[in-house]
């Protein structure tokens, strides 16, 4: 697929906003009077995900990638001075972009942006006029039950062993499995990416930041069916771009979007759960022309 959009030339900024006595790190690029689309990064990842996305957009979008609190360059308060949760994360992100003047946005969907962009989207349900999911899970058919058995375990009691189980995540092995796995050519994806998560997460008092999500990642599943229902209600145009070789959210993931979005695009490509790091061009492609077709007056 040709990849036309995307200019060397591009200017991305990196940017600071203050909101709620926190500082917020986001990357900003495109004409800010053009439609805007908000991507919404994974874990243990930040906006660094999206480097290379951002420019292959930003010729006809306005593109807002932020890191949440507690990720990336945003602040992370220790968890004895912040109560970290996915409604505080959604939070803080919608209070960004109504700072940043924007009402109406598509979001791109990864990993823990999922549960983000679903509270922004059920908050708010005109605001989103498209939405593309790349490995960003709504169903359980998307679980992939061996990686989530310790998480369901650490779930159901806190202890020194379930604990330890959901530690793990955080090892860099872990880290690096999480962006080679199922990517058929692994040399593609630099070792830039699982260095800069597993330094940010290994920040002192980081990894309780982190427990703190995983055990409210619960929290996701019991809001499904609010998800679905707003799915069903809005029939919002979605797009399913996936890793097929993700083995953290598989591909049954994807397909059923389906049973709520009959005209969702599901697509699954080669690649994992990071699928942006070896497949940016074909996703971006896809990408452009879902966003195109999804709102044709402005985005042509």
């Amino acid at each position: 697929m040709p990849d036309e959009h995307h200019h060397a030339d591009v200017q991305v900024h990196h940017r600071y906003a203050e909101l709620a006595g926190r500082r917020l790190f986001y990357r900003e690029a495109g004409p800010p009077g053009a439609p805007a689309v908000v991507l919404l990064h994974g874990f243990p990842a930040s906006s660094f995900m999206f480097r290379d996305l951002i420019p292959r957009l930003a010729s006809r979008y306005r593109v807002i990638a932020p890191d949440y609190i507690g990720f990336g360059f945003s602040d992370a308060p220790p968890v004895t001075e912040f109560d970290y949760t996915f409604d505080q994360l959604a939070e803080l992100t919608a209070g960004l972009l109504a700072q940043l003047g924007v009402t109406t946005f598509a979001m791109y969907v990864q990993d823990y942006g999922a549960p983000v962009g679903w509270r922004l989207a059920l908050a708010d349900p005109p605001s989103v006029w498209a939405i593309v999911t790349q490995n960003g899970n709504a169903y359980e058919a998307g679980f992939v039950e061996e990686f989530w058995r310790p998480i369901r375990a650490y779930w159901a009691e806190q202890n020194p062993q379930t604990e330890a189980g959901a530690r793990r995540g955080l090892h860099i092995e872990a880290i690096r499995w999480q962006y080679l796995n199922g990517v058929p050519d692994p040399s593609v994806v630099s070792p830039d990416t699982w260095v800069h998560d597993f330094q940010l997460v290994s920040r002192p008092g980081n990894d309780l930041v982190q427990l703190a999500l995983t055990r409210d990642y619960q929290s996701n599943v019991a809001l499904y069916p609010s998800v679905h229902e707003y799915f069903r209600q809005s029939q919002v145009p979605l797009l399913a771009v996936w890793g097929r070789g993700d083995e953290i959210f598989g591909p049954a993931g994807a397909q059923a979007f389906r049973d709520d979005l009959p005209d969702a695009r599901i697509v699954l490509l080669d690649g994992g759960h990071f699928l942006l790091e070896s497949a940016a061009a074909e996703v971006a492609g896809r990408m452009r022309d879902f966003l195109a077709a999804a709102r044709p007056a402005v985005a042509s």
